[in-house]
């Protein structure tokens, strides 16, 4: 048992899109990502989906219902939970560190599969 430094975690790569694991609790992965742009729109079946903002700003765009878009401003120290079925896609202005808190399962694309998606996600 170890306490994990995220800003130490986030120093070690730079890279956008690719998410790293610091830690595991029960079935669930806490995540680290450096995201900027815009990613795909997306939505997990099965899984619900906690972001964090430890630096930045995200901008998540959901759909509600059919031709309804929503866009939600999370702020550094904010959290938003995307429950699972919810389309979704995470953007950002400026380089944003999130940290993630997922299901073991979850497929950071979900139902869409594309050069972003990352099927085996490195443990810093």
């Amino acid at each position: 048992m170890e306490k994990i430094n995220l800003k130490q975690k986030f120093a070690l790569f730079s890279d956008h899109w690719m998410p790293r694991i610091v830690g595991e609790v029960n079935q669930f992965v806490a995540k680290i990502v450096k995201i900027k742009g815009e990613f795909v729109w997306h939505h997990h079946d099965q899984e619900d989906e906690l972001f964090f903002v430890v630096k930045g700003r995200l901008l998540m765009q959901v759909c509600e219902a059919p031709e309804k878009q929503r866009d939600i401003w999370v702020e550094e120290g904010e959290i938003i939970i995307i429950p699972h079925g919810v389309e979704h896609r995470p953007v950002a202005e400026v380089e944003t560190h999130l940290m993630l808190l997922e299901p073991t399962t979850l497929i950071n694309t979900g139902n869409v599969q594309n050069e972003r998606t990352v099927l085996h996600v490195e443990h810093l």
